[in-house]
C-alpha cells in the first residue's frame, strides 16, 4: 500500500516514507528556480515517480510562478498535482549557496522539496505539507540537512519528522 494511503490508517510514518536516497540531491547543479525544478523533476522521473517529465515540470514551474512557495527559513516547496501519478513523492535538493527563489525580491533558499501529488490524494498531500512545515520549525533538523554528507544521511534526518494520525511529531 502506498505510504500516502497509510496516513489516515494510523500508521507512524515519517517524511522519509515519501522519498528515497536516489531522490536526495546534496549538491544541486542548477542555480535558478526553473533549473532546480527541472533537476528535481528529472530525479523523480529516473525513479519512476512521475510518468512524464514535461507535463510534471511545466505544471510545477507554472504553479511556482503563480505563487512562490519559498519560506523565510530558506526552504521552498514547489509542487504539481497531476493525474496518472500513483503515489505521493518528493525529491529534495540542497544548494551550498542560497538560490534566489522566484522573481525579484524573492527569498533565498538552500533546500528545495519538489512534491509530486496524485490528483486524487488531497489528504495525503496536506499531511505531507504539514510535516514539511514542521521541519521548517526544527532548527536542528534543518541544520543537519544542510550539513549531511550523503543522501543516506539526508534520509535518516527526514525519518526524525514523524507523521502520526494526521499529526506530525519530531523524533
Amino acid at each position: 500500500m502506498p505510504a500516502s494511503n497509510l496516513i489516515g490508517a494510523g500508521h507512524g510514518l515519517s517524511l522519509a516514507d515519501f522519498s528515497s536516497e536516489p531522490l536526495m540531491i546534496p549538491e544541486l547543479q542548477e542555480r535558478d528556480t526553473a533549473g532546480v525544478i527541472k533537476e528535481l523533476s528529472q530525479a523523480l522521473q529516473r525513479e519512476s515517480c512521475i510518468p512524464d517529465l514535461l507535463p510534471f515540470y511545466h505544471a510545477a514551474l507554472n504553479r511556482e510562478f503563480l505563487t512562490s512557495t519559498a519560506l523565510s527559513q530558506g526552504l521552498a516547496f514547489p509542487h504539481a498535482r497531476l493525474g496518472g501519478l500513483q503515489q505521493l513523492w518528493f525529491a529534495l535538493g540542497r544548494s551550498a549557496d542560497p538560490i534566489i527563489w522566484g522573481s525579484k525580491g524573492a527569498l533565498p533558499v538552500r533546500l528545495v522539496f519538489l512534491v509530486a501529488v496524485p490528483s486524487t490524494d488531497a489528504t495525503g498531500y496536506l499531511h505531507l505539507l504539514s510535516g514539511l512545515s514542521r521541519l521548517g520549525k526544527e532548527s536542528q533538523c534543518l541544520e543537519d540537512l544542510l550539513t549531511a554528507k550523503s543522501p543516506e544521511e539526508m534520509v535518516a534526518i527526514l525519518k526524525q519528522i514523524r507523521l502520526r494520525n494526521g499529526r506530525e511529531t519530531a523524533g
